[in-house]
């Protein structure tokens, strides 16, 4: 297969990756067909599409009429069955490997021998996911970056059983919609969070052992290190359950106690302080909700 091939794609998973991808893919002009398992999912997705294009517009990026044939590129599904014909597929569901082996077997029954599928995994084994579809060769990783609209990276992870042919393709549609793309092995973490998430898990034990406070631990790595953003502030902005929940995946796979996830996120989860999406995480945002 070859990318002047392929002009339209799938996006499996409407939430805030998928709909970035589903963006990108769109603006560089190919087709997207999204799917996610309720109307009510994907509507919030087009929203947070139409959103996004509408900055890009103030900006001058884009014109108003190029946003409007971008969101005319993009249809909405929750039937699998309508990624029937689709080559290339991008996989965005939630990091859990049986929700994903449910998703790949739904496809595996409706999808065509050599379409491609890009998983978006952040912490769970490539090989692993590969082992799970019909033909294990057409099986990559791609990992974005929150938010992808804006986030220029896209890790390349191929798996032990991954055709040389495959990683070249995803290397070309990571370039066709806009990315700078690296190659990594099937590792945990792949080469960014195995450095990140230990940064993050770090920054909650100072918090936790009363080295100082969110607010100082942020504004030292904001100032001290020039980060955009500081790692608690980060948390809450991703989720602090998300996180928690990749901490444990790292925990898993590695068996190290520095990727053990602190006491204080166990508690916050129970607490329901999950960020900024429940009104209170490292921070209180009730006010801003």
């Amino acid at each position: 297969m070859k990318l002047e091939d392929i002009k339209t794609v799938g996006m499996a998973g409407a939430g805030s990756m998928g709909a970035g991808i589903a963006q990108i893919a769109a603006m560089a002009g190919l087709q997207v067909k999204v799917v996610d398992m309720s109307e009510e999912v994907w509507g919030r997705a087009k929203k947070t599409i139409v959103k996004s294009l509408e900055r890009v517009v103030k900006k001058g990026t884009i014109t108003e009429k190029e946003m409007e044939e971008t969101i005319a590129r993009i249809s909405f599904s929750t039937d699998v069955a309508s990624l029937k014909d689709v080559p290339f597929i991008f996989e965005a569901v939630f990091e859990d490997i049986n929700v994903k082996k449910e998703l790949f077997n739904k496809l595996d029954a409706v999808c065509d021998a050599d379409t491609i599928y890009a998983t978006n995994t952040s912490s769970i084994s490539i090989t692993e996911m590969a082992a799970l579809v019909k033909n294990p060769a057409n099986f990559i990783g791609m990992h974005f970056f929150n938010p992808v609209p804006v986030m220029k990276l896209v890790e390349v992870i191929p798996a032990l059983q991954t055709a040389p042919a495959t990683k070249d393709l995803a290397l070309e549609m990571a370039k066709k919609i806009g990315k700078t793309a690296i190659t990594c092995k099937d590792t945990p973490g792949f080469v960014v969070n195995r450095l990140f998430v230990p940064y993050i898990i770090d920054a909650v034990r100072l918090l936790e052992e009363g080295v100082a406070s969110a607010e100082d631990i942020d504004t030292a790595m904001k100032l001290g290190c020039n980060m955009p953003m500081g790692p608690l502030e980060f948390q809450d902005f991703a989720g602090v359950d998300i996180g928690y929940h990749v901490i444990n995946i790292f925990h898993e796979y590695m068996k190290q106690e520095r990727f053990a996830a602190p006491g204080l996120l166990r508690n916050m989860i129970k607490a329901g302080y999950v960020g900024r999406k429940a009104g209170r995480g490292f921070y209180d945002y009730s006010e801003e909700r």
